[in-house]
Formats: structure tokens, C-alpha cells, sequence
């Protein structure tokens, strides 16, 4: 795919938008499908969330492995199943681990 990352703002409270195109529309990933490929949310531990999601029974896409923008990050599948029934509702759900920086600028408040 080819994939472009568009950050707006600074600090804890940038926004990051990553704009995926297909290489063949044919082939997984289908990130044009559905147009909203999948939203991120920071965490404070993503070890920690995906542990306790996976517990109560969310279904994740594979396991922690390291994102495109450099952060840890799990994908919540969009559907869950008969082991896991819990899933993002359509939507692939992407857990990202918050840096330090984002971490202590969001406990301020």
C-alpha cells in the first residue's frame, strides 16, 4: 500500500492522519474498504489494555507489533467471533502506546 502520515498540531495533543492507498485493490489489506479503514487510540500501557480486553473477551488482529508512526500498537478486530465475541462494531480499532511525553502531558488534567 502506499501510506502517507499527516500530523497536525504538537505535543499531547497532535492529531496524526494516516492516508492509505491500495497497491491492487484485489488484495488484503483492503484499506479502502470500508472508507474508514480503522481509528488509533492512545494508551498508557498497551500491554496492559490488551491483556485485560483479550480477557473480556475482545478479539485482536494478531499481537503487539511496532506501527507505522513508530509506537507500539494492537489492532482490535472488526468482528469478533464464536472464542472472542467482542469486536470494534465494523471497525478495525488500532490501540497505539502513548509516548512518556503524551502520558504525563494528559495526567496534568
Amino acid at each position: 500500500m502506499n501510506e502517507d502520515i499527516l500530523k497536525l498540531g504538537s505535543g499531547a495533543h497532535a492529531i496524526e492522519i494516516d492516508l492509505m492507498e491500495p497497491l491492487d485493490e484485489n488484495k488484503s489489506p483492503k484499506v479502502h474498504v470500508p472508507p474508514l479503514n480503522h481509528i488509533g487510540l492512545w494508551v498508557d500501557s498497551l500491554s496492559d489494555a490488551v491483556e485485560e480486553l483479550s480477557s473480556k473477551g475482545v478479539r485482536f488482529a494478531g499481537g503487539i507489533r511496532p506501527g507505522a508512526s513508530g509506537h507500539d500498537v494492537a489492532f482490535i478486530h472488526p468482528k469478533g467471533n464464536d472464542a472472542k465475541p467482542i469486536g470494534g462494531a465494523g471497525v478495525l480499532i488500532e490501540l497505539v502506546q502513548a509516548p512518556q511525553d503524551v502520558i504525563d502531558e494528559l495526567s496534568k488534567k
